[in-house]
């Protein structure tokens, strides 16, 4: 067998969206998974939707999820130019149409829009656009003339009116096709560039590509492809289809809906990691009950075969728990550099921000998360003592208030602030009242923090602000508890 062939062609439109990343993953990881080469090409033969650095991203993007190419515009190994737009200017689509031309499998049409405009006709309530095969009975004389009088003109692929194509899928089987429903599709533009199917069929098979890795909205053009490559007498290559990813409510992923794009998700705080991982579950299922898979794992572990017919749903929820686990795992000091900037954004006050850091690391699903986690060390929030209620601790308005006004002077003699010190001076007190832990440290966290869950406990947090400020708030719990229980 020979070696396997992969390629990733994006257009340079913009930033990269998830289907394409899925499918740049896709390619990387069957040619990964049997030691095959994985080729960058870049697809720019649209000129008007070109959009100015989009390379740059495509660059970026493959650098930082591992996917890196073996072949490409920077990596010529005797396949380049790796760009269409280059490929193009070398003359190739127009020489390889021009061979179509002369085994009768392609023709030159003159046509003029107004012309073509008149083609139009319904079929199954559907207003379809079907050549009709006009300049196919040009004689060669006349073609020559024109071509010599420089009439605009393109070139089609000629496809039988009847019969039946058939070309299988890895994934979705045998498709067949009635060749009516082919029409003649163009292959040279009149710009002189080739249509995307007839570049990606050529640049193929010169490439030695041996498997075709894209979305299945090209399940409908294959046949036309297959006819290229038969018209041509090349080998066919295997091609796996990708299914739609749809989003939550099941309508097809779009560019609006704000978490589209790898570059969205990594500015909404998910970790490059997680969302290779996320996607390769896109449409494929691995064998056993793992979901955590480095990308290293993921190359041992692809096989194909394995993937799904049916649309992927893009799950929000369970792409912030997968992150959540990658956040977890995170070696501190990697976690740290990136939490910085969330931290700094709330906390201005000088506190010790990796203690801080420590406690909302295994807490939050994404990095934006930090900021509601944290922002009571900035400031106390204002609260209602409703908050001092807990059922399971058996706490009550009155007995918190008994507690911290118990615990103040404590708390006000005690010169050490550690976590330690203040633990061991809370747990004296809960034995010398003879109640349980919770009793006192659930007052004194909710007077210190003024919110309902906080990344750490009591004296965790008192040790953070200090002792001025713990006592500041200690004071300001005991006068709101006041004001209400003597209402």
């Amino acid at each position: 067998m020979s070696k396997i062939r992969t390629r990733f062609a994006p257009s340079p439109t913009g930033r990269m969206h998830v289907g394409n990343l899925r499918t740049a993953l896709y390619a990387y990881l069957i040619a990964k998974h049997e030691g095959g080469d994985f080729l960058l090409r870049i697809e720019d033969t649209d000129q008007e939707r070109f959009v100015e650095g989009a390379i740059e991203i495509i660059y970026r993007t493959l650098e930082k999820t591992g996917l890196l190419h073996d072949e490409g515009p920077d990596k010529d190994k005797g396949c380049g130019p790796y760009v269409q737009s280059e490929r193009q200017a070398k003359g190739i689509y127009l020489e390889y149409a021009k061979k179509l031309v002369e085994k009768g499998e392609a023709y030159y049409c003159f046509c003029d829009k107004e012309r073509l405009a008149t083609l139009s006709r319904t079929v199954a309530g559907k207003e379809i656009n079907v050549y009709d095969k006009h300049c196919l009975s040009l004689t060669k004389e006349e073609v020559e003339e024109k071509l010599a009088n420089n009439v605009p003109y393109v070139i089609r692929q000629n496809n039988p009116m009847e019969g039946t194509t058939t070309f299988s899928d890895e994934i979705y089987g045998d498709i067949t096709v009635d060749n009516s429903e082919l029409d003649d599709m163009i292959l040279i533009k009149s710009d002189g560039y080739p249509t995307y199917n007839f570049a990606n069929v050529v640049d193929d098979h010169l490439m030695g590509i041996t498997h075709v890795v894209r979305g299945n909205e090209y399940l409908s053009s294959s046949p036309k492809y297959n006819r290229l490559y038969e018209a041509f007498g090349w080998e066919v290559p295997t091609y796996v289809h990708c299914p739609l990813i749809t989003d939550e409510s099941h309508h097809k992923l779009s560019k609006r809906c704000g978490h589209s794009s790898y570059e969205d998700l990594i500015e909404q705080g998910f970790l490059t990691e997680a969302v290779v991982n996320f996607v390769a579950l896109l449409g494929w299922s691995p064998t056993g009950n793992q979901e955590i898979f480095s990308l290293e794992e993921l190359i041992g572990e692809f096989d194909y075969h394995h993937m799904s017919k049916s649309p992927a749903v893009f799950d929000y929820t369970k792409l912030k728990w997968m992150n959540g686990e990658y956040i977890k795992a995170m070696d501190f000091d990697a976690f740290y550099e990136k939490a910085l900037p969330y931290l700094k954004q709330v906390i201005t006050k000088d506190l010790d921000l990796k203690k801080i850091g420590e406690m909302v690391k295994t807490r939050i699903e994404v990095f934006p998360d930090i900021v509601n986690h944290i922002d009571f060390f900035e400031t106390l929030p204002e609260y209602d003592t409703a908050m001092y209620i807990h059922k399971k601790m058996k706490t009550t308005e009155a007995s918190s208030l008994e507690v911290l006004e118990e615990l103040l002077p404590i708390l006000e003699k005690l010169e050490d602030y550690s976590n330690d010190s203040l633990y061991g001076a809370l747990l004296q007190y809960v034995e010398k009242k003879g109640c349980k832990n919770g009793y006192a440290m659930w007052p004194v966290r909710t007077a210190v923090s003024g919110k309902q869950m906080t990344p750490a406990g009591a004296t965790e947090i008192m040790e953070i602000i200090g002792k001025e400020e713990s006592l500041a708030r200690i004071r300001k719990g005991i006068e709101k508890l006041k004001d209400v229980i003597s209402q």
